[in-house]
């Protein structure tokens, strides 16, 4: 259950870019007569600007999944791996940015109909996101300077090869790091030590 709120987690928060574009590009400000002390002028700007508000609720989101990755990484109770070989893939940030989150901006925000499909087709994706765990190729860890690492590892239980590393820090072989088990092949990497 907790590594699929985590693969969630991450999914959202590597919409954070589309959730702040949504913001940038449907936002309308209030009316010359707003009165920021009147319930009715803050209902009427709710009523002109529902997906500003739901895109801020995710952003907001992103930043809660974010800090309870850190906060989970802390307290990182497995052992150390080693590892063994590494090569950076962080272009999978950029094939997720131009394959998923720039198309999504393309839709008509004013039509209710198509609302509808990209809040179903963000549904799907990240479903297909999760199950094939691509959840690792995320643009707003890329933006937060995290990078992608596949490597192998020597596990206290054995190596494993091909794995994926998650990582702010710049990460070489022979390098022992602390993680979390994302999934069976996906960590998420601190604490690298020499």
């Amino acid at each position: 259950m907790t590594n699929t709120r985590r693969k969630v987690d991450l999914y959202i928060l590597s919409l954070g870019l589309l959730f702040v574009f949504f913001v940038i590009m449907t936002f309308k400000f209030p009316a010359e007569n707003f009165n920021i002390k009147d319930w009715s002028s803050w209902k009427t700007f709710a009523s002109y600007n529902p997906i500003p508000i739901i895109s801020i609720i995710f952003i907001s989101y992103c930043v809660l999944a974010y800090k309870r990755f850190e906060f989970n990484l802390k307290g990182a109770t497995d052992i150390p791996f080693e590892i063994t070989k590494i090569e950076s893939i962080s272009y999978e940030h950029l094939t997720f940015l131009a394959t998923y989150v720039v198309p999504l901006i393309s839709f008509d925000f004013g039509s209710g109909r198509q609302m509808i499909v990209l809040a179903l087709l963000l549904v799907v994706m990240g479903v297909i996101y999760i199950k094939t765990n691509l959840f690792y190729a995320n643009p707003s860890l890329a933006l937060l300077g995290f990078h992608i690492y596949r490597a192998d590892g020597n596990f206290k239980i054995g190596s494993k090869e091909g794995i994926i590393l998650i990582c702010r820090a710049k990460l070489k072989e022979t390098q022992k790091v602390s993680y979390i088990k994302l999934d069976e092949k996906i960590y998420f990497v601190k604490g690298v030590t020499e």
